[in-house]
């Protein structure tokens, strides 16, 4: 499997296909550290970021932002003091799609 992170989002239609439970569990494997949330019927991907303050949070936030606009693609962002939640899902089709995990992995590339 190529490298999540090399990968680009593709445009997401309502009709697009969420992925399989097949396809779930192998690309699972890619970003072991996301949980897997639903949420009112619709999973989604979570995860949250330490930091040592607001400041580094906050900055991690807006180079998760900076990134997702390139993308096209667009998470729930919680920054708090010394942390920041990212949660990607699809919102066209109400679940997870490939793009979702990109961006996962795309997200723990800037963290490190």
């Amino acid at each position: 499997m190529t490298a999540l992170i090399e990968e680009k989002c593709e445009a997401c239609r309502a009709d697009a296909p969420k992925v399989t439970d097949d396809e779930l569990a192998e690309l699972i494997r890619a970003i072991p550290d996301w949980n897997i949330e639903v949420r009112n019927g619709v999973m989604q991907l979570e995860k949250s970021y330490q930091f040592k303050n607001f400041v580094e949070a906050l900055d991690f936030t807006n180079k998760v932002a900076l990134m997702a606009e390139q993308e096209g693609h667009h998470p729930s962002l919680l920054t708090e003091w010394g942390k920041t939640t990212v949660t990607w899902w699809s919102h066209k089709i109400k679940g997870l799609h490939r793009n979702d995990f990109i961006m996962s992995a795309k997200t723990d590339q800037i963290y490190s």
